[in-house]
């Protein structure tokens, strides 16, 4: 239990240099919307994107993933440097408006910020059965994208060993359904609420 717990805790231990930069430099958008887009996730500074993928790697070797899942297209930054760090394939579920017929492994994703719905779709063959997968995304808000993932991952027969977020919004519960499942999950800063004008992070 004790080994369980130290785990659990290194692999959400704040990661200074993130959280300073959120607790600096964040915006909050209609006292909901946490936006750092100008150093994660829409104009991306390289240097900062390698260290994060390098301290996230740090945190998801010991579950001994095989290959990284994500979603295009804000994943995809975060995913790929922390695939270079492990030296493992990636894999982005590829995004199509709802009514496309699914050319492979399918879950319909609802977008809290955009609205409507998405299609997250993965071809089969690049999860295959048995291997070990590890989730990596630059949010987890509401759990939706992650639990999509987490159901193609169970649709391929694989099996999900942890699941990595850059930033987690800890207000909006989005770990549960992962926690369920019994999956380990990481995170590099994790916000306990929005204020107006302050951004409120653990370790802050």
């Amino acid at each position: 239990m004790a080994a369980a717990d130290d785990l659990q805790a290194a692999l959400v231990a704040p990661y200074m240099p993130l959280v300073r930069r959120i607790v600096a430099e964040a915006t909050v958008i209609d006292g909901r919307i946490l936006r750092i887009d100008h150093f994660l996730n829409h104009r991306i500074e390289p240097a900062l994107m390698r260290a994060l993928g390098a301290a996230l790697a740090e945190r998801l070797a010991p579950l001994r993933p095989e290959l990284l899942l994500t979603a295009e297209a804000s994943g995809i930054a975060p995913a790929l440097v922390t695939a270079l760090a492990l030296d493992l394939p990636l894999v982005y579920a590829r995004k199509y408006a709802p009514d496309v017929a699914a050319p492979g492994l399918s879950r319909l994703v609802p977008s809290p910020t955009r609205g409507g719905q998405a299609r997250l779709v993965v071809a089969a063959g690049y999860l295959p059965p048995t291997s070990r997968v590890a989730v990596v995304d630059d949010f987890l808000a509401n759990g939706r994208t992650a639990l999509a993932l987490a159901e193609l991952v169970a649709d391929a027969n694989a099996t999900l060993v942890a699941a990595g977020f850059v930033v987690e919004k800890l207000f909006q519960a989005g770990r549960a359904p992962l926690v369920a499942r019994g999956v380990p999950v990481a995170a590099l800063a994790q916000v306990e609420r929005l204020e107006p004008g302050r951004v409120v992070v653990r370790g802050g």
